[in-house]
């Protein structure tokens, strides 16, 4: 074999070597997060902000429940009786021991039985609403970070993929150089894997541009600055099994767990029970007062008070009954057209992730390594001078292409996953 020969073959073991190396050395990042969603949910539960939020409107909710069944405040009211002092020919005073009389009067007003039962009730609902609302805040915040985990992973491990390429771009082009210089290949040959390396750096420089905006995404979340460094994503979730995913216990827990479920079956609670206030207002309020009289330096005399307020007003009653009916309506039409909707956002989801799974295993069990055959099989033809450099060129596009479809197909079932736990409330 003469020298020439051995340094083709040389590149050409550079070339099957390069091709086998699956990944590139992990750095580690120790103390930044990002490596691992779990971590970086963590930190979304203690530091987003619009969490916290909700948190306070929830305390705020449940502080009302307390205050809500309430009796008003009393009343306590003073009269001076006979400022001038005519009967006695007196002068004008304001004293109440220099007065005709004073009297002293202090009344509580007390709804009608079972109006301040349904106060808090309608205040316990509200609570739970908030409760609701809460849940899917963090339903809906999980989700976005689960979501931008997986787009994380597919820029940086599109990244790694890119580099590889680029290497493995970099060897092909040495060997269409070695080939040309021995007159084995044409010119056209180097161009091409030049072209090809180029078009490579592109692609790097779209899928860097990615990684950033998926890393400020990210960092939004967790309420950290835009350009804080994070880990390098490393471990996908694993996806639920098939019997995780039967319908009849998705159905079963969405309907048990669901947090727009939640909350809008509290809301009509709050509905219904608001309209069973609004009748209850048919009846009076009781209020209840005693007033001494003080004449002169002693009370002279005792009353005792009773007040009711009377209902006449029953256009303005029935509008307001009229009202609370159609709220409770819209409600409970408002509560059945969101079980619809996420029933079938439900049953969306799980056929994708299905979709996606088929697919990832399709690619890793038969796209890719027939991929990786038919690039060596065309790597030896060129070798030998049976093939071109564009059918070789063509193989090794093929192996990129499978193997980013591969971790495009991860990726969505990673969204898929998350949008589904989204849906519940709670992870699988």
């Amino acid at each position: 074999m003469d020298i020439f020969s051995r340094r083709l073959s040389a590149l050409c073991l550079l070339l099957a070597t390069a091709l086998a190396s699956a990944q590139a050395p992990d750095i580690p990042s120790a103390g930044l997060p990002g490596s691992r969603v779990d971590e970086l949910l963590v930190l979304a539960r203690r530091q987003n902000a619009d969490l916290a939020a909700s948190g306070f409107e929830l305390e705020a909710a449940q502080a009302r429940v307390h205050s809500a069944a309430a009796l008003p405040d009393p009343i306590g009211r003073l009269e001076l009786r006979d400022v001038t002092n005519r009967a006695d020919n007196g002068s004008f005073n304001l004293l109440p021991g220099r007065v005709g009389s004073t009297r002293y009067t202090l009344a509580q007003t007390f709804p009608w039985w079972g109006k301040r039962d349904l106060k808090r009730q309608v205040a316990e609902a509200d609570a739970a609403q908030a409760e609701a609302r809460r849940a899917s805040a963090w339903s809906e915040l999980a989700a976005k970070v689960k979501t931008g985990f997986a787009q994380y992973y597919l820029a940086g491990h599109s990244l790694q993929l890119n580099g590889e390429l680029l290497r493995l771009a970099e060897t092909l082009e040495r060997l269409a150089q070695a080939r040309y210089a021995g007159g084995l290949a044409a010119q056209q040959d180097v161009i091409r894997a030049q072209v090809e390396k180029s078009n490579l750096r592109g692609e790097r420089l779209r899928l860097e541009s990615e990684s950033r905006q998926t890393a400020a995404r990210l960092n939004g979340l967790l309420r950290r600055p835009p350009t804080a460094p994070l880990a390098e994503a490393r471990v996908l979730r694993p996806l639920p099994s098939a019997e995780q995913l039967a319908d009849g216990a998705l159905s079963a827990r969405l309907l048990a767990a669901n947090p727009q479920l939640a909350a809008q079956e509290a809301q009509l609670l709050a509905a219904e029970t608001s309209g069973e206030l609004v009748r209850k207002n048919r009846y009076p309020d009781v209020t209840i007062g005693v007033s001494p009289i003080q004449v002169g330096s002693r009370v002279a005399e005792w009353e005792l008070m009773f007040e009711v307020n009377i209902p006449l007003a029953r256009e303005s009653r029935r509008a307001q009954e009229s009202e609370a009916l159609a709220l409770a309506a819209a409600a409970r039409a408002r509560k059945e057209a969101v079980a619809n909707q996420v029933a079938a956002d439900l049953a969306e989801n799980v056929a994708a992730l299905e979709a996606a799974r088929r697919l990832e295993q399709l690619i890793a069990s038969a796209l890719l390594p027939q991929a990786e055959i038919a690039f060596k099989a065309a790597l030896a033809g060129y070798e030998t001078g049976r093939l071109d450099f564009a059918t070789l060129l063509e193989t090794q596009r093929q192996i990129r292409q499978a193997r980013l479809d591969r971790l495009r197909a991860q990726t969505e079932a990673q969204i898929r996953l998350a949008e589904i736990e989204r849906l519940l409330g709670e992870d699988l």
